[in-house]
């Protein structure tokens, strides 16, 4: 099968390599030269345009994108869709907004061209060996092509999960889920941290890999990084949003879904983001006013 990949950054590289190592042929563009220099080392066939990727594949073309999400995909479909024929298929591997990813799908299908969104999980090394991928699209387009996603996903991690959109629905979900799980996570190590106790973290998150309730990949990853660095000192506590926690937390209020654990996480995240606060000073500020509560100064190294 031939697969045309745009964007070899940290998921579109290691998914190409495991597409070339199934034994199809990928063709592979990145905007910056390196990245598609270095599939080619490694055997992959590659296009320095998207006019060049897509003359390099055989009709009906698959086209995957791997792009950041926003106006890059926009533009990509904007200088790739006069290339494509009727019956061509674009996928969308990106964390897209589901909204805009009906509007593009529906935009493909007036011109007779397949889209189909694949909300992906895993991270890199999901890219690279196995892959958990949620889709969306017509089904029977979905049939045509279930034994190559197959190929790429872990067993049993792979989902059609309705028409065009809802791949990165639950994708949506599922990063908003993520949220939440992380910061729970986050929350019992600071309350260890604090504990009158010596703690080795390491430790404590290799005897919840094993056996506990809270086993997961998370606790896997929580246990690796304390073997790298025992205090996380290396680090600082500034974690980016970026943005399908935002999308849960809207889609939420929209259909009235109460969600304290997702939207706390998220807000949490924020603040990490921030060396101090307004709304801070002005909690501080009234209880000084009301109570003469004492107030840190700005040049006051406590």
């Amino acid at each position: 099968m031939d697969i045309g990949m745009i964007g070899l950054g940290k998921m579109g590289y290691p998914l190409s390599l495991n597409i070339h190592e199934k034994g199809h042929r990928v063709v592979g563009y990145n905007r910056s030269r390196d990245k598609t220099d270095e599939l080619a080392k490694e055997g992959g066939a590659v296009a320095y345009s998207l006019e060049g990727l897509i003359k390099e594949l055989k009709a009906p073309r698959i086209i995957w994108m791997m792009v950041p999400a926003g106006d890059t995909v926009d533009q990509v479909l904007e200088e790739i869709l006069p290339l494509l024929d009727e019956g061509d298929l674009v996928m969308d591997g990106g964390n897209s907004y589901y909204e805009d990813t009906l509007r593009r799908g529906e935009k493909l299908k007036n011109q007779g061209v397949f889209y189909m969104d694949i909300g992906t999980s895993g991270g890199i090394e999901g890219a690279r060996h196995g892959a958990c991928m949620m889709v969306g699209g017509e089904r029977e387009k979905f049939e045509e092509i279930e034994s190559l996603l197959k190929e790429l996903c872990v067993p049993d991690g792979l989902a059609h999960v309705g028409p065009v959109g809802a791949g990165h629905y639950v994708k949506m979900i599922h990063n908003g889920i993520e949220y939440g799980m992380m910061q729970a996570i986050g929350e019992g190590f600071e309350i260890l941290e604090k504990s009158p106790f010596e703690m080795d973290y390491a430790k404590v998150a290799k005897v919840w890999r094993h056996g506990s309730v809270i086993r997961s990949w998370l606790m896997d990853l929580t246990h690796k990084a304390f073997v790298e660095d025992p205090n996380l000192d290396s680090i600082k506590g500034v974690v980016h949003a970026s943005g399908e926690g935002l999308w849960t937390v809207e889609e939420a209020l929209r259909r009235s879904v109460p969600v304290p654990v997702i939207s706390a996480s998220l807000f949490t995240r924020y603040r990490s983001q921030q060396e101090d606060t307004f709304s801070g000073k002005v909690v501080a500020g009234l209880r000084n006013q009301f109570g003469g509560h004492a107030t840190v100064k700005k040049d006051d190294p406590s």
